[in-house]
């Protein structure tokens, strides 16, 4: 898991892609939002079930992230699941251009949060599990819920 960062409030996150993917690199990216998404937003109203970052025209685009309709939005509210752009250093999308044209390699959004006001994607360079080593990673986490039960069990006594 990633460590808390201070000053920061999580609105979703994507245990998923923890459970299905290897995590190589994660990178912050600022996201454009229009004035009801970011309202959405702040109200946590955001799910990052199967969406996914690509590089087109040397851009950073994250799909599928639906992030609810505002409430008192009117004719002004957004589409729910439109393509929305991140913000990288230029540099840093090149990298990561030439990292996902290697075999196995996508960008899966891990988390949504807010950071001094505004919404950050905590984005991952990943590459896919396989079916053993999900179950090896099931096993290993419950050996050690074995281990901090019986170390309870035994700081009671």
């Amino acid at each position: 898991m990633s460590k808390p960062k201070t000053g920061v409030k999580t609105l979703a996150q994507n245990r998923k892609a923890r459970h299905d993917y290897h995590i190589e690199e994660v990178y912050e990216a600022g996201i454009a939002l229009t004035g009801t998404e970011i309202k959405s937003v702040r109200a946590g109203r955001v799910q990052l079930k199967d969406s996914f970052a690509r590089i087109q025209n040397g851009e950073m685009l994250l799909y599928n992230v639906h992030i609810s309709p505002y409430d008192q939005g009117n004719r002004f509210n957004h589409e729910p699941e439109r393509t929305r752009k991140l913000l990288l250093h230029r540099l840093e999308i090149l990298k990561l251009n030439s990292l996902t044209r290697e075999r196995g390699y996508s960008l899966v959004p891990l988390s949504i949060y807010l950071k001094g006001g505004w919404a950050k994607v905590e984005l991952a360079l990943v590459k896919g599990k396989k079916n053993y080593d999900k179950r090896e990673d099931l096993k290993k986490k419950d050996a050690a819920r074995e281990v901090e039960r019986a170390l309870r069990e035994r700081q009671k006594v």
